[in-house]
């Protein structure tokens, strides 16, 4: 499933030796999990390195896109298309199903992902002109 990004393998290589933290670099000490996807137009596996929070047992992701004000990051269309991901959090991996959350709920795991990630308040200020997505990861039964 490795995509042949160098910067990502080692990263993702750092993630794994660390207990789901990376050591060093921009990302040292954030939650990291590997998630797949199903492309949406393609149909092939695509992998996502994604910051995440917790809202109970299940994960939330942000499609900040790295602040990007512009355009949503590629993973979204794909769980909107596809909603069963594999996810890889703390060297455990396991199948989850992504949910898109929408209105009070959206607002609510934003401002909890916000409140657990700090540094994610700051992309609200960056993007303007889109609602940046918030999507729940729960383990599939």
């Amino acid at each position: 499933m490795a995509e042949g990004n160098p910067w990502e393998d080692q990263l993702i290589a750092d993630v794994r030796a660390n207990g789901g933290r990376p050591s060093e670099g921009p990302l040292k000490g954030h939650p990291i999990a590997i998630m797949w996807t199903t492309g949406a137009k393609s149909g092939e596996q695509r992998r996502s390195i994604v910051t995440y929070s917790r809202d109970g047992d299940d994960l939330v992701i942000a499609g900040t896109n790295s602040g990007n004000a512009t355009k949503h990051p590629a993973w979204l269309a794909n769980v909107e298309a596809n909603p069963q991901v594999t996810l890889e959090v703390a060297n455990e991996t396991y199948q989850a199903i992504a949910e898109p959350a929408t209105g009070a709920e959206r607002d609510r795991l934003w401002a909890g992902h916000a409140e657990q990630l700090p540094w994610f308040g700051k992309y609200e200020e960056q993007i303007t002109g889109r609602t940046i997505p918030v999507v729940r990861l729960r383990r599939a039964a």
